[in-house]
């Protein structure tokens, strides 16, 4: 069993569970009183960074381990929970790569990060191009499908 405990929230606009329009939202995600502000030190060297945070709002009673359409649509295959990015994992661990606007003491400003206010976040590092995927992305055309307006700036 493991304990991990949120290093700091969300602050945004975003107060209830939506699945497009992220794009434009404009997030403070501000630490926690036991975490230094140096642990941010350097951070604004960066251009993006990757968000992990927790989806504290699923309830257990939705959380899905095997598979299902995604967004309950029929006219996308049924597939797997991690075949997708869907919010009702079994660890309710969401993670996104996040562009960096600004550091302030205790808190950094990001642009799209889709998790809504205040949501615990669990860790935050640099996006380095080294850890970028080699070689060519492949994926279905459904997901590219459900993805066309979750990154529009319309919030």
């Amino acid at each position: 069993m493991y304990t991990i405990e949120p290093i700091a929230d969300v602050t945004n606009q975003r107060t209830s569970i939506t699945d497009d329009y992220w794009g434009s939202v404009l997030s403070t995600i501000v630490l926690r009183e036991d975490i230094p502000a140096s642990s941010l030190k350097g951070i604004e060297a960066f251009s993006h960074l990757e968000i992990i945070f927790l989806f504290d709002k699923v309830p257990d009673s939705k959380i899905e381990y095997g598979a299902r359409h995604p967004r309950n649509r029929k006219d996308y295959p049924e597939v797997g929970i991690f075949a997708q990015r869907g919010k009702n994992r079994p660890n309710k661990l969401g993670v996104t790569m996040v562009e960096l606007m600004e550091l302030k003491d205790r808190a950094i400003i990001v642009r799209g990060l889709d998790a809504i206010d205040g949501t615990p976040v669990i860790d935050i590092k640099p996006v380095m191009k080294e850890f970028l995927p080699r070689g060519e992305i492949r994926q279905p055309h459904w997901s590219s499908s459900l993805m066309e307006q979750y990154w529009e700036g319309k919030s």
